[in-house]
């Protein structure tokens, strides 16, 4: 569902949890234009018969419109764990918004809203889902739980990030995505959000991810991006001064004087990291800031399926 149906009750973020439900209702809503048809609205109930098991509990109701098989699931049953990450350095606080632009339109935001869907999506299917927030410091962590009380504490936790813009702060993604591999220790699906932008070896980058999978994690990294500054490096012809924010380094030049280069190796980067989160069985998915949640939620149920 576009996120434009909802401009009109975000102008603020107060609205986060509505506004994240109302996103998951209208995906439900439309499952069954998706691959994923036979979840229907009450896909919350069912989980996916896997050979071997007790065909007892099978919903042959349910096989019978689907042709796919479904066991009924119950309250007492433990489910899925979820651990959402997200990088709050400077540079994810990219582009600075004028006052009638939505939040989400800034690569923060978006990875706000976004993890506040999942939260959605999760409650609905009783999942425990679990937050950590990470800039120059650890900011903030809480393990997987599925209580509500748990999850209107991470809401909070997921608004306060958008009413504390960040000052000059660097990343440091290495040092904390290995410190929260040590906090993870059970099995759980682990969802970064970031824009990947670390100084230094990109070795040891991965490798920071490849612990993310120690005790058999499923990892998926959305990697957030503006696409139209930070791919397409769209600027008009007039001289600018660029500014990084993480460091406070400036740069003045003509965006069509190195745009050709800036494309091509960004492109190369990109290219880079799908192939090396591909080696390492890493789920990696480019996401534009201010798009539809789609891609992020088919993701979330594609990787669900095969956990």
């Amino acid at each position: 569902m576009e996120l434009d149906q909802y401009k009109e009750i975000i102008s603020g973020f107060k609205h986060l949890e509505v506004l994240a439900n109302q996103v998951v209702e209208g995906f439900i809503s439309g499952m069954h234009k998706s691959p994923f048809h036979g979840f229907s609205a009450e896909f919350a109930e069912h989980k996916i018969y896997n050979s071997g098991e007790s065909t007892k509990h099978i919903d042959w109701k349910l096989f019978a419109k689907t042709d796919r098989l479904y066991t009924k699931r119950y309250e007492e049953e433990t489910n899925l764990r979820c651990h959402l990450i997200i990088d709050n350095s400077s540079s994810m606080h990219f582009p600075k918004l004028e006052n009638n632009q939505p939040f989400y339109e800034s690569k923060i935001g978006f990875s706000v809203l976004a993890s506040a869907v999942l939260m959605s999506l999760l409650k609905k299917q009783r999942d425990a889902v679990g937050l950590s927030i990470y800039s120059d410091k650890y900011e903030f962590y809480a393990p997987e739980k599925g209580s509500d009380r748990h999850q209107r504490m991470l809401i909070n936790q997921l608004e306060n990030i958008l009413k504390t813009p960040k000052q000059t702060k660097e990343t440091d993604t290495i040092t904390f995505l290995h410190q929260i591999a040590e906090k993870i220790h059970r099995r759980s699906m682990i969802v970064l959000f970031t824009d990947m932008f670390q100084d230094g070896d990109q070795e040891a980058l991965f490798n920071a991810l490849q612990h993310l999978k120690h005790n058999k994690h499923k990892v998926v990294v959305f990697h957030v991006i503006d696409e139209k500054r930070e791919l397409n490096f769209d600027f008009d012809t007039t001289p600018r001064k660029f500014i990084d924010v993480e460091s406070g380094e400036t740069v003045n030049l003509y965006s069509e004087n190195v745009k050709e280069e800036y494309e091509k190796k960004v492109s190369h980067y990109f290219k880079k990291l799908s192939l090396t989160c591909a080696q390492n069985k890493i789920k990696y998915v480019p996401v534009n800031v201010g798009s539809s949640f789609e891609k992020i939620l088919t993701t979330y149920l594609a990787e669900r399926q095969n956990f």
